[in-house]
């Protein structure tokens, strides 16, 4: 299926003592590029990339699993979310480990949060709630609620999320994914449901979106990618499929530029495609139990960009991906 030979990782991390159920790189605020992790263990990682050791280990969860971390931009804030049902925000400036905020979810599943930045200091935050099918959403940092989302019908525990801002229209939108395969566009603004299809017959394990194009993609526990797009009535459009040698998806994390697309596979590989037409590029292959993660930097200079895959293994493989070949055609 791929064309190339698998390159062997630039490093690896080890150390994180649990699954690495999530990551996400910082290189673009400070001199040290940063890489945060959580694992299944409730400890967060902050790695610095260029000793290649964990810089700090912040222990926010109780001991139970992390399932998501993000840096918060402009700022020396961590957010972190864990099967606590907890969301925590911490101060890391000066070497701090201070905790600043938390917020009950109340959610028994693993449906990871999706942050939006919506101002310098205000971000709108969602995430599963304790009734099934329930999507909540509320400001930081006060915490309001803005709204609660529940389809008409059941579709099931919500699975992924992704909030976005689109270029023309008053105001978010909200993608999210369901355990009867269903994908769901929601108007936050309105409450209201744009639209509804039914992209895999098996739970959507997880979704990645690209604003510029309109464009997604969502992996289940089959062997199937489904890509789709949102047309002008904001609709969503299923176009092509993918299908893999082997079942299962973790994650799905689109580079920043919109060239490359990477999969985290329970087949115990990272897939890369070109993103324009999903051309298949290459099968990374190192870990030794399910990929759960994958993240590309966010570093200013492409040649220094990284990829990184977590692994149910309790190791982080780094990988350079400037040479392989992107979709340009």
């Amino acid at each position: 299926m791929m064309s190339r030979p698998s390159p062997s990782p630039v490093f690896t991390l080890r150390g994180a003592g649990g699954p690495v159920n999530t990551l996400h790189f910082s290189c673009s605020g400070g001199d040290t590029p940063l890489l945060y992790s959580g694992s299944g263990k409730g400890a967060i990682h902050i790695w610095n990339l260029h000793s290649r050791r964990a810089e700090t280990i912040v222990e926010g969860h109780s001991g139970t699993s992390v399932l998501w971390v993000s840096g918060l931009e402009r700022t020396d804030a961590l957010i972190s979310q864990g099967r606590d049902m907890q969301v925590c925000v911490w101060d890391l400036s000066q070497g701090r480990q201070e905790l600043v905020e938390s917020l009950w979810t109340g959610s028994v599943g693993f449906c990871q949060c999706s942050l939006l930045e919506t101002s310098s200091t205000t971000r709108l935050l969602a995430f599963a709630g304790p009734q099934t099918g329930e999507i909540k959403i509320v400001e930081l940092p006060s915490k309001s609620p803005v709204c609660t989302l529940e389809p008409e019908t059941t579709l099931g525990m919500v699975m992924c999320l992704k909030l976005w801002q689109p270029d023309a229209g008053p105001g978010p939108l909200l993608l999210a994914g369901y355990e009867d395969g269903s994908l769901v566009l929601w108007d936050v603004t309105q409450r209201s449901e744009l639209s509804r299809v039914r992209a895999h017959a098996e739970p959507v394990m997880c979704l990645t979106f690209d604003p510029q194009r309109l464009k997604g993609i969502s992996g289940s526990t089959e062997k199937e990618l489904s890509s789709w797009i949102l047309d002008s009535q904001n609709n969503i459009q299923l176009q092509d499929s993918l299908t893999m040698v082997n079942p299962g998806v973790s994650q799905l994390c689109l580079r920043d530029d919109g060239r490359l697309l990477a999969s985290a596979g329970w087949d115990h590989r990272v897939r890369i495609f070109g993103w324009k037409k999903l051309r298949p590029l290459a099968v990374l292959q190192y870990h030794s139990d399910m990929v759960l993660s994958v993240a590309f930097s966010d570093h200013r200079e492409p040649k220094q960009r990284l990829l990184a895959a977590g692994s149910k293994d309790q190791r982080v493989s780094l990988w350079s991906v400037y040479n392989q070949g992107a979709d340009t055609g």
